[in-house]
């Protein structure tokens, strides 16, 4: 009997969960994966080199120059360099992206493969969008490195090389602890502690100016040698010192001495006792935490930067899909160029990309404008330049 005289049986074991996720994704035709494997290798030699020539201006030389001159360990220097890395690479993400597509579309144009690409019936606007996915997905890791793995690692290397130079400070301010409580240009309370352990301040002074039963004009002082937070109930405990009641004519209603007194203060001294991480050693959540704790003290100035700092930890990782739509716009015009040439041009618009990001910075952080435009301004213009320059190629 033949043996093709019965069909064959169809398998009865049931898909499994990554079968039955895979038939749910969009297939890849040969043209995608053809042009993502062109993007990654340029993408892959710009991380290299971007983050070589930063690290290097930003780290290496100066570990280099504290090996030779203040003996630090070699050893310890390159673990130091290794922690600084992810901070210069989330820098270079962007501009990596940038190279690649102009390198890649370039080289497309030049070898006539988007003549021929075009000449299939595929539109300008289908040929870019592999480079438009990978620069969204380029953007989500550049987001979780800039969020989990650099503040860290920054953070990291401070402290080693601190310790290693001898210079490592307690986690805290050990002393001249001010606190000014405003509410809008009103004074409304001054706190002072001479010093500060880490856990009891020393040497207190707290001037209220608040408002008692209408009447305007300095309430009380108090003066204690020592004062702690009592994180359960979530109060001031003060000890050895005096209550001044002064009325608003400025003669003391009252003088109360005691042993130990509760009062019902902010615990902002606490928080700003404690030393202050760089803008780099934080990610978004740390760095909105400190900027509300600024923002009981008055310092605008100090908050406004502090705001400007969150919108660019934002618009970084997307810098990476302007970069890529620009890129891809300039790349896929009909040229003929190198890559040196592609290179050159990536140089002159990634300079004129972050000098306009430094000036908007200043001009946030000056108050000229908010924070939000100080921060997306530069990328909101390279969208639409980008837009704009795609849709001049596609109507060619």
């Amino acid at each position: 009997m033949p043996t093709d005289a019965f069909p064959p049986m169809k398998s009865t074991t049931p898909p499994t969960p990554l079968q039955k996720l895979s038939s749910w994704l969009p297939r890849l035709s040969i043209m995608d994966r053809y042009i993502a494997r062109e993007l990654t290798l340029p993408f892959l030699f710009g991380v290299g080199a971007f983050s070589s020539i930063a690290v290097s201006i930003g780290a290496l030389f100066e570990l280099i120059r504290k090996v030779a001159d203040a003996g630090l360990p070699a050893s310890l220097a390159f673990e130091i360099f290794l922690l600084s890395l992810p901070t210069f690479t989330v820098l270079a993400f962007p501009m990596s992206t940038l190279l690649a597509t102009m390198m890649t579309f370039s080289r497309f144009s030049s070898d006539s493969e988007l003549i021929a690409m075009r000449g299939c019936g595929v539109s300008v606007r289908r040929i870019v969008v592999p480079a438009v996915v990978l620069s969204l997905l380029i953007t989500g890791l550049s987001f979780a490195v800039n969020e989990v793995v650099a503040p860290a690692s920054t953070e990291r290397a401070a402290l080693l090389l601190a310790r290693a130079l001898n210079e490592e400070k307690p986690p805290f301010k050990e002393g001249n602890i001010t606190f000014q409580q405003q509410e809008g240009d009103q004074l409304v309370r001054f706190f002072h502690a001479e010093s500060f352990d880490g856990t009891v301040m020393k040497g207190i002074t707290v001037v209220d100016f608040s408002q008692d039963e209408g009447e305007d004009g300095l309430k009380q002082i108090v003066s204690a040698d020592a004062a702690q937070w009592d994180f359960a109930r979530n109060l001031w405990e003060f000890t050895n010192g005096t209550i001044y009641a002064v009325s608003p004519t400025g003669s003391f209603r009252q003088i109360i001495r005691f042993d130990r007194q509760d009062l019902q203060l902010p615990r902002t001294p606490l928080d700003l006792a404690k030393r202050p991480k760089k803008e780099e050693e934080m990610n978004i959540a740390e760095t909105r935490e400190y900027m509300n704790i600024l923002a009981q003290t008055g310092d605008e100035k100090e908050v406004r930067k502090l705001a400007v700092a969150i919108q660019r930890k934002y618009a970084i990782p997307f810098a990476c899909v302007v970069f890529g739509l620009v890129g891809s716009a300039v790349g896929v015009r009909p040229q003929r160029t190198g890559k040196a040439t592609s290179f050159g041009i990536s140089v002159v618009i990634i300079f004129g990309y972050y000098l306009l990001s430094f000036i908007t910075s200043a001009m946030g952080e000056a108050g000229v404008v908010t924070p939000f435009i100080a921060g997306w301004l530069p990328l909101l213009l390279g969208l639409s330049a980008g837009l704009f320059l795609l849709a001049s190629v596609s109507r060619q």
